[in-house]
């Protein structure tokens, strides 16, 4: 058979007291293809972390998350910075005599650039010219938050990252308020790239050839994943949490309409008569359609960070 081929063993049955046998040649098999495939150096890519802080009334808001990539040759190194756009209509950054609205008290600053136009080469070294720390390229309309690791050769001396077009936007929209928008780019993990088909192939018949040998041989009951349970009862908890919270309309006159008072920090829309609104425990307040989805994937107020299942 092809297994006693590629273990250089003669046709055997396959019991308990030769699993281990097999198993040890497979394994040794695996670890010379492995050893055998091209360099890939050079080929990973690598995470980016967006550590994003802006102000919104009296609170400031901070967001983490593994939300970019850095290009293919950008250099992996911590950056920060205020967030600056190009200055005029167009924020794609592709004339040479683009500039950007930099705030005087900033030190060091980060581009946030806009796809299309031309390559991200050019675009990255027109920021750098203009003295930014890094640069910021947010992904094309219509591909939500998908990212890829940008070629831009020639502009190694340089920080530059890709997130979603959809955080991009929300980046812009926040800027173009007036929101002072500070990020800090942490570098994250590192993936490596496709295999190729043939090597895919090969490494899957191997793996299915020891679960089989396992499950044949070694085959036990196992217990349900602890950390699967868990995590299915807490988002239970949070969607019962969640139903219990106050939900109220608002209505003309009431003082959360007075354009002075907050706006909704989830989707930064003002409040309207009719709007309904979840109350937290906390007595923090904000549309319905706009912290459920929140509260489902964070559990916490986002203005002050309070549990719902602590509290």
């Amino acid at each position: 058979c092809i297994l006693c081929v590629c273990c250089g063993m003669s046709p055997v049955r396959i019991t308990p007291s030769t699993h281990r046998s097999v198993s040890s040649r497979l394994w040794r098999l695996s670890i010379f293809l492995l050893l055998s495939l091209p360099d890939s150096k050079g080929k990973a890519i690598w995470t980016a972390h967006l550590n994003i802080t802006f102000q919104m009334g009296n609170q400031i808001i901070s967001e983490l998350g593994e939300s970019g990539v850095f290009g293919n040759h950008s250099p992996l190194e911590r950056v920060s910075g205020v967030v600056v756009l190009p200055e005029g209509w167009n924020q794609n950054a592709c004339n040479p005599l683009t500039n950007f609205s930099r705030p005087e008290q900033a030190d060091s600053w980060l581009a946030l650039i806009e796809p299309g136009g031309c390559t991200f080469t050019h675009k990255i070294n027109v920021a750098a010219e203009k003295g930014a720390n890094g640069v910021i390229i947010y992904n094309y309309p219509g591909t939500g938050n998908k990212v890829f690791p940008m070629s831009h050769q020639g502009t190694e001396n340089i920080v530059a990252v890709m997130i979603g077009n959809l955080k991009g936007m929300e980046l812009l929209h926040l800027i173009q308020k007036g929101v002072y928008v500070t990020i800090t780019i942490e570098v994250g993990r590192m993936h490596m790239p496709w295999l190729s088909h043939y090597v895919m192939s090969l490494f899957t018949f191997l793996a299915a050839t020891i679960a089989y040998l396992f499950l044949y041989c070694d085959w036990r009951p196992r217990a349900p994943n602890s950390s699967t349970t868990r995590r299915r009862q807490i988002k239970a908890d949070v969607k019962k949490a969640i139903g219990q919270l106050q939900l109220r309309m608002l209505k003309e006159g009431d003082k959360e309409l007075d354009p002075n008072e907050d706006n909704c920090v989830v989707c930064f829309d003002i409040y309207k008569p009719q709007d309904v609104v979840r109350i937290l425990t906390c007595k923090h307040f904000f549309h319905k359609t706009c912290i459920d989805p929140w509260l489902l994937a964070h559990r916490t107020c986002p203005m002050c960070k309070c549990d719902i299942l602590k509290t």
